[in-house]
């Protein structure tokens, strides 16, 4: 927020699996029982039923503050606090908060209710206000197909689509490197789908979702999160379904900009 003065401070709240927060060493797993105060055994078989066969696709993002609303309270209280403590300082805090992995308007609506009855209690608590909003990642082909009902929640959309891309592909990031290759020398794909935007499989959702979302919300803010927004195509088509902004990583920005420029000028 410090750093940011004056601009807007998106933060996505958890998302990776639980089993990754876990000790799966013995000895690590003792220390820990020795810290909780409970057996080996009980921290063996909390480890034990948190571990998933399938990751990607498991127990995270919204699903994990549902499950434990805590967790999204803790992360809640700490984004407001530090707001109104950067305020205090004078620093003009502009705070947004995002639920990752929603796929249906009422998982939304629980993370919105969690995070404005939190917020409230922290604005009673210190007696002064700030404004934040709540928005949601679209990364989920379910989110982008009833993106109109999500939009009645939503103040905000950031289309992730490398997991957008996993999920309308059906194949993990992580290991479509074993078998792409194959598809380059046989043309089936022209370039890695995780570099550059798929325009007519997930850029249709993109753009669906873009559009159905403005349908119900004129002024929902809406942009791309993941790194197809530091490529050049990706970022042309970006500006042609009427996105507002890209997100991807540090080194990735200058053509970003570069690339933006273009498209704007592309459409004078």
């Amino acid at each position: 927020f410090e750093a940011m003065d004056g601009y807007g401070v998106t933060v996505r709240l958890l998302d990776p699996p639980l089993h990754e927060f876990v000790p799966h060493q013995t000895a690590t797993q003792k220390e820990l029982a020795q810290e909780m105060g409970i057996t080996l055994e009980e921290v063996k078989a909390k480890v034990d039923s948190l571990e998933e066969f399938n990751p990607m696709l498991g127990h995270r993002g919204c699903r994990l503050g549902i499950t434990y609303p805590e967790i999204t309270e803790m992360q809640t209280r700490a984004i407001i606090e530090a707001a109104l403590n950067c305020k205090a300082k004078g620093i003009k805090v502009f705070p947004e908060i995002m639920v990752p992995l929603v796929g249906t308007l009422k998982e939304l609506q629980h993370q919105a209710n969690v995070i404005n009855t939190t917020a409230a209690k922290v604005f009673d608590e210190r007696g002064e206000t700030i404004a934040y909003k709540v928005g949601t990642m679209i990364e989920v082909p379910r989110a982008a197909l009833t993106a109109n009902q999500i939009a009645e929640v939503a103040e905000f959309f950031s289309f992730g689509t490398n997991d957008l891309t996993q999920m309308t592909f059906g194949f993990s990031r992580d290991d479509a490197g074993k078998f792409l290759g194959a598809y380059y020398d046989k043309k089936i794909y022209e370039s890695d789908p995780f570099a550059r935007l798929d325009q007519a499989g997930v850029g249709k959702l993109v753009s669906m979702a873009a559009k159905m979302g403005r349908e119900t919300n004129p002024h929902i803010h809406l942009g791309i999160c993941g790194e197809h927004g530091g490529d050049p195509t990706s970022v042309e088509f970006c500006h042609k379904v009427g996105l507002d902004y890209v997100s991807c990583s540090p080194f990735r920005v200058p053509i970003a900009r570069l690339a933006a420029a273009q498209a704007a000028i592309k459409e004078m």
